[in-house]
């Protein structure tokens, strides 16, 4: 009875310590970052509001695009021969301009090497101020465009023949500085000396890169020269679909936090508030996506990798089911454990592109998961959770965060006549996350150390007993989800802290991290802006290999609460 309570009042009094600290943390960064940030330049070209699968079609099928400051697209036969004479707005606002202009009608097709032109320009714009790009192969990328533009031209397929083989032609991707892109082979064996001028913020000044293949760092001071020679599994698969790699986004180091910061290419910044943190370890991916300057990513996720970025910058991104896409290419290798805890996955502003995305790089396995099997949300079973029940070493949930979850819930009771179940906390949700944070396979190195410290090691009596705990937890949610229900929870407790904030929140991690020890698939879905501008949402949950339902979910919330909000004005 005495130790009982001796643990409660423990426990009681480290909450208390944590908060104090959280809070006066919070009060010091606000003191220094007392402005508002730089604000992103106005997005002009219509084209970075296109999803991915909206740009394959346009490309694909010769549409023509919406002329600049123009609300009218002209029409007429694609292949007609002549010059439009049409207003074009030059400038912005008052300051705008008009002049009479003459276009040639096949100027105004939607191309690759035009799409692609008007993605690198957008990330010029931004990256000054974001820091996400590391690497870029922008004259490699509009050569392949080309390339794609020239095939269409000579029409040898069919429109349906060219979506069923390469659904993704002459569409631009990014993915992040983990996963291996190799370039176009190097010509008579150059090597060349390139200046970072993506990264404004290097420790390194200049790097000796061989063009053989971009970056492979994955933060790591002691990698900033290796390349990669050959391709992930992921880009590989993207590129048999007609995807064109465009550009490298930054990490954290070794991808082992939840800021990307790192010594070879510095730290990324929100697009909503520069002060604040993009997230990790495929923050870079994230941030490039919110500021709309890529339309589909690819990240990897091992504790929340994916999840975390999308909610910090509001947009899509999805794990999968352990090991549904193929996880060779990324670095550091998983190995053991963490194999099954790493999901390779998509990062989007649309939900529309997250399936579409998922059949591509999951390859054959693509089978496993019914893609093409179309959902009814009415007919699932939905069941959620607004906290973890109130840890004393995770931030509670705010406020705007667990009324998002509530107006989800509404929503579906509203619109579908869905009652969604609440859920009350297991002791072996917080078991769990003891176990997370104390693995040798989590991404946490220095927490794991300090833990071992308090004695409870890996592989130890105590560690053996969580980790089996940890199991029945995994066939307690596999009964309760079965194979229609799917749950609702926050993905992260706060909205994105300031820069270096999370070294007092560490284990804040843990809303998404106990899905990766589970194996279970994960969908983030932003819900909007909370109070105080920046994103927030929630992550839905699905049974094994059920990928599929989180994924139509996602589509359904987006259109109920319109998904990813710009940073940027669109003029």
């Amino acid at each position: 009875m005495a130790s009982t309570t001796v643990k409660n009042v423990s426990r009681v009094l480290m909450r208390l310590s944590h908060r104090f600290i959280e809070m006066v943390v919070r009060c010091l960064l606000q003191l220094i970052y007392r402005s508002p940030g730089e604000q992103l330049p106005p997005i002009q070209d219509l084209l970075l509001l296109d999803s991915a699968s909206a740009l394959a079609y346009k490309i694909r099928t010769r549409k023509r695009r919406t002329l600049p400051g123009g609300n009218r697209n002209l029409r007429g036969d694609i292949r007609s021969v002549g010059l439009y004479k049409v207003v074009v707005i030059i400038g912005i606002a008052k300051e705008a301009k008009k002049e009479m202009v003459e276009v040639d009608n096949k100027s105004l097709l939607i191309k690759s090497e035009t799409v692609v032109e008007t993605f690198i320009a957008r990330i010029k714009e931004v990256n000054p101020i974001l820091n996400c790009v590391v690497d870029e192969r922008f004259e490699a990328a509009l050569k392949d465009a080309r390339e794609v533009d020239s095939l269409l031209e000579k029409g040898t397929k069919t429109e349906k023949e060219l979506e069923r083989d390469t659904p993704y032609l002459g569409v631009p991707f990014t993915t992040k500085d983990c996963i291996a892109v190799k370039d176009r082979p190097a010509e008579n064996g150059e090597i060349e000396v390139r200046i970072p001028v993506m990264s404004p913020k290097a420790h390194s000044k200049f790097y000796v890169l061989d063009v053989t293949g971009m970056c492979h760092t994955s933060g790591l001071y002691c990698r900033r020269n290796i390349k990669a020679h050959e391709d992930g599994s992921a880009i590989a698969a993207m590129k048999r679909a007609g995807a064109i790699p465009l550009a490298l986004t930054n990490v954290s180091e070794a991808c082992m936090w939840w800021e990307s910061n790192n010594l070879v290419h510095g730290r990324s910044n929100n697009p909503y508030n520069t002060h604040r943190i993009v997230g990790g370890s495929s923050g870079g991916e994230g941030c490039i996506h919110a500021a709309a300057a890529s339309p589909i990513g690819i990240g990897s996720d091992i504790g929340g990798s994916i999840r975390m970025p999308a909610f910090f910058n509001g947009i899509f991104g999805h794990k999968p089911s352990r090991g549904i896409v193929s996880n060779f290419g990324q670095y550091p290798i998983p190995v053991g454990e963490q194999d099954t805890y790493l999901g390779i996955g998509p990062m989007c502003r649309f939900a529309t592109d997250l399936a579409p995305t998922l059949r591509i790089i999951s390859g054959k396995n693509a089978e496993l998961l019914k893609l093409d099997e179309k959902v009814d949300i009415k007919k699932l079973k939905y069941y959620y959770m607004e906290d973890d029940g109130g840890s004393h070493m995770v931030s509670p949930v705010q406020k705007d965060i667990k009324e998002s979850l509530r107006r989800v819930v509404a929503y579906l009771d509203k619109a579908h006549g869905i009652k969604a179940q609440k859920g009350s906390l297991n002791v072996y949700w917080e078991l769990c996350k003891w176990v997370l944070c104390m693995s040798n396979h989590t991404f946490i190195g220095l927490a794991t150390a300090v833990l071992e410290d308090m004695g409870v090691q890996h592989g130890s009596e105590k560690h053996t007993h969580f980790v089996g705990l940890c199991k029945e937890l995994s066939q307690e949610i596999k009964d309760m989800l079965g194979t229609d229900g799917v749950f609702l929870y926050p993905t992260h407790p706060t909205t994105a802290p300031y820069h270096n904030e999370p070294l007092v929140k560490p284990f804040n991690f843990s809303y998404t991290g106990i899905v990766n020890i589970l194996g279970l698939p994960a969908t983030h879905c932003p819900l909007g802006l909370g109070t105080d501008g920046l994103p927030i949402g929630i992550q839905v949950i699905g049974a094994l290999n059920q990928d599929r339902h989180t994924l139509a979910v996602a589509v359904e919330l987006e259109k109920a609460f319109g998904g990813w909000v710009s940073p940027s004005t669109i003029l």
